[in-house]
């Protein structure tokens, strides 16, 4: 009860430090006064913020590694938030309202990632920023942990509807126009819902899978048809699913007016996102570890799976933050694993040891299983032979093993979890 007691003061007193930091923040945004459009979903948030920045250019801020209740008002004032030395929090309490007063945007546009981190987050968020345009990209199980208690507490009857109720606030917030997946019952009726009890007035437009017309992915560049007959294209390998984003962004342009640029080879992708790398003895590397839940892997896993390359070797690591649903999380990735039909399965982790390696053993594959990633490291280097695909995906510090492995060692730069604080968290495993 002690425990419960303190973990509920803690999520309390981080929104009254948020709202600080957010009372500040708004004489900025007030000042400013942009037309903001707001990404939110489990996962590809991030990926349709430099979508749509490969289109709008300088004409938009973008709130870069700043998606929470503190970052986003960090990135109004232009301020790192903590990086590492909690004597930074002395720093921003009096910087911020210092800040405030003087930083001046001049961009038309705000374009802002948002999470659903934490109950209530999101509507902390969409209350203040009110956006013309939501861009709802996903919904999955993302930070299922941080919803248990709601389900505890009989809130919510299923950590699914609690964590759409999370994500829907911000279309509730939304002036102009929501944009969904249509292929997403949850989402279809958590929109239908707002509108009926009239919590909106904005319009709701969703895409749906079925006009994707053509798609082609190898590990250096990827293809897209659309029903409507353009054709994006890129120079790194892009999951079939991201139609959706693709849609939006169609559909976005033509609302703002402005011209739809297809050609995406120069498009840079935030680190640990599907980023392909050139591996010694003629491997090719593609790099997904940024993190990882059930629907993040199936979209790496399919992707994969439609490359016409034989030789695919999955290293995967445990998802974490997934709370007592966590076996069934990892036993239902074993069925992914196995669809997508992998030369070789490499798992990292206790979490895939105890409920994927099980499951893959009786859907007849033999995975090799290890408890962290210097030994995962030491079998691929003594087994390689040359000219595999190796695709990561998930946690434990796979970008460890990855940066061992690269043709060019200046590559390590592009990895993700490069800053300060991960390098140290390396560091105290050894990994160095």
């Amino acid at each position: 009860m002690c425990m419960t007691i303190t973990a509920r003061f803690k999520k309390k007193f981080y929104f009254v430090a948020a709202g600080y930091f957010r009372f500040f923040a708004n004489f900025t945004l007030k000042r400013w006064h942009p037309r903001i459009i707001a990404i939110t979903g489990s996962v590809g948030k991030t990926t349709m913020l430099h979508l749509v920045e490969a289109q709008l250019g300088k004409k938009a801020h973008y709130s870069h590694d700043a998606n929470s209740a503190f970052g986003i008002a960090f990135d109004l004032v232009n301020t790192r938030g903590i990086t590492g030395s909690k004597l930074r929090w002395l720093y921003l309490i009096f910087s911020v309202p210092i800040k405030s007063l003087f930083v001046k945007h001049s961009e038309k546009y705000y374009i802002v990632e948002i999470d659903g981190e934490r109950p209530h987050e999101t509507e902390f968020l969409a209350s203040w920023l009110k956006p013309e345009v939501t861009l709802w990209v996903s919904l999955g199980r993302s930070h299922a942990v941080q919803y248990e208690q709601q389900i505890r507490d009989g809130v919510f009857e299923s950590l699914d509807k609690a964590i759409t109720h999370e994500f829907a606030m911000l279309p509730q917030y939304t002036k102009k126009d929501i944009y969904i997946d249509g292929d997403v019952p949850l989402m279809v009726k958590a929109t239908e819902k707002i509108r009926g009890k009239g919590l909106t007035s904005a319009a709701v437009h969703e895409f749906y899978k079925k006009d994707l017309k053509a798609y082609a992915v190898s590990p250096e560049k990827t293809t897209f048809k659309l029903k409507s007959g353009t054709v994006f294209s890129f120079a790194q390998p892009m999951p079939r699913d991201i139609v959706i984003q693709l849609l939006m962004l169609e559909s976005l342009m033509k609302y703002l007016k402005h011209p739809l640029k297809t050609d995406l080879s120069d498009m840079p992708l935030a680190p640990g996102r599907n980023s392909f790398f050139e591996g010694k003895k003629g491997t090719k590397i593609i790099d997904s570890s940024y993190n990882a839940h059930l629907i993040s892997v199936q979209s790496i896993l399919e992707m994969t799976a439609a490359m016409p390359e034989k030789d695919k070797w999955y290293i995967i690591g445990d998802m974490v933050e997934q709370g007592f649903i966590e076996g069934d999380e990892h036993a239902k990735l074993a069925d992914l694993i196995a669809k997508a039909k992998p030369s070789k399965v490499i798992l990292v982790g206790r979490r895939t040891k105890k409920y994927t390696a099980p499951r893959l053993e009786e859907l007849g594959i033999k995975p090799e299983t290890f408890p962290d990633v210097k030994k995962a490291y030491n079998f691929l280097e003594k087994n390689i032979q040359g000219g595999e695909v190796l695709i990561f995906k998930g946690s434990q510090y796979l970008e460890w093993i990855i940066q061992q492995i690269l043709k060019n060692p200046e590559d390590a730069d592009k990895l993700p979890r490069r800053e300060k604080a991960a390098q140290k968290r390396r560091e105290k495993r050894g990994l160095n």
